[in-house]
């Protein structure tokens, strides 16, 4: 079923906000892309990255060390691609198409995959956003975790609240050796197609992913002076450190308290616009944090990135004061959580209506 934003309600929400927004880029005479606090970051993370790797691989340091700075690896990956493949991926790093296209590199040199993020991420969820059956951000642990009101109720789920988050972690062992597979052959990623990809894509995945097993697998096993089973724990510490920011920062901006998972009419109609799809499904949380800032690549500023994905991130707390603004002023929903851990508390609570079958029914939509 396609869905069709019919725009009835505040149609002129997104064109002010839009209109205000550009405003205050030509006011101030500054881009809209990458400035020096952004290329600090990027050159920060990325350094990073390859700073611990080549210490945990050529260190020669012990067991508890190595495992600390396998964890401290994990994180450094999620943090790449919140900084800088994320906006990368989007077109929103540079205005030049072979800078994004470069750096959205930096997203297989982590184990993912940039073209299958493209697809699943800018258009499927920022387009169906919080719609089950759609957005497959919600499908985390199908059949263990339910992260909307329309998705099966099992019985383990009442208990999903004390789970949820070891399976949080499990993510990026997933993206690495099965999801970007799976997505990439499958025929349709929740009603858009996903065949035909371009030949030079087969490659990449291929070639990537590879490329990234030789560097995370192959080597420290050859080069270091550790057992099998010390690398498998290392690997997964790593990795589950990694899945479990990734999982966290994503979860926290659409699963709290407050956003809602719309059910479309029969034929598919949603009677809001789209702009206003993302307000009523969408969260921020610690904006006044510079941690959050600097470390979530301005996924805390989730809303204004679900209405400016084309704008980099850096701009996003000043945009946020706008976009807040013209909502107030048109009666447009803006979801809020003040601090990390009151966003946190919030999705724990979602995770615990959630495992309750008679918490939550359908939003319904007019037609």
């Amino acid at each position: 079923m396609k869905i069709k934003f019919n725009g009835r309600k505040s149609p002129a929400f997104y064109a002010e906000v839009r209109k205000e927004v550009n405003a205050y880029f030509k006011e101030n005479n500054i881009g809209k892309h990458a400035n020096g606090e952004m290329i600090f970051k990027s050159i920060f993370f990325l350094g990073s990255l390859v700073l611990v790797y080549l210490m945990i691989v050529f260190g020669g340091y012990g067991a508890w060390v190595n495992l600390s700075l396998a964890i401290l690896l994990g994180m450094i990956q999620a943090f790449i691609g919140f900084n800088v493949s994320h906006d990368a991926i989007h077109g929103a790093y540079s205005s030049k198409r072979s800078v994004n296209q470069a750096l959205s590199m930096s997203f297989n040199l982590i184990g993912a995959n940039a073209y299958v993020w493209k697809i699943t991420h800018n258009q499927v969820h920022h387009t169906y956003t919080n719609i089950p059956g759609h957005d497959e951000d919600l499908d985390v642990a199908p059949g263990l975790v339910r992260l909307s009101p329309l998705e099966e109720m099992k019985p383990l789920m009442k208990y999903q609240h004390l789970y949820a988050f070891f399976l949080y972690g499990l993510a990026s062992l997933s993206w690495v050796f099965r999801k970007d597979y799976v997505k990439f052959f499958k025929k349709e990623i929740g009603s858009t197609d996903n065949t035909n990809h371009p030949r030079k894509e087969y490659f990449n995945l291929f070639f990537y992913k590879i490329l990234y097993y030789c560097l995370f697998i192959v080597v420290p096993l050859l080069v270091m002076d550790i057992t099998w089973w010390q690398f498998i724990i290392g690997f997964f510490m790593m990795h589950w450190a990694e899945g479990l920011v990734l999982g966290l920062v994503f979860q926290l901006a659409h699963v709290v308290e407050g956003t809602d998972f719309p059910e479309p009419g029969e034929e598919g109609q949603v009677d809001e616009s789209w702009a206003i799809h993302q307000m009523m499904t969408t969260a921020d949380f610690s904006r006044d944090s510079w941690l959050a800032k600097f470390f979530c690549g301005g996924l805390n500023f989730q809303v204004e990135h679900h209405l400016f994905p084309n704008i980099c991130h850096v701009h996003y707390p000043e945009i946020s004061k706008i976009v807040e603004k013209v909502a107030k002023r048109h009666n447009v929903p803006f979801h809020e959580n003040k601090t990390f851990i009151g966003a946190l508390n919030s999705h724990y609570r979602m995770l615990k209506k959630f495992g309750k079958e008679e918490a939550y029914a359908p939003v319904p939509v007019s037609v």
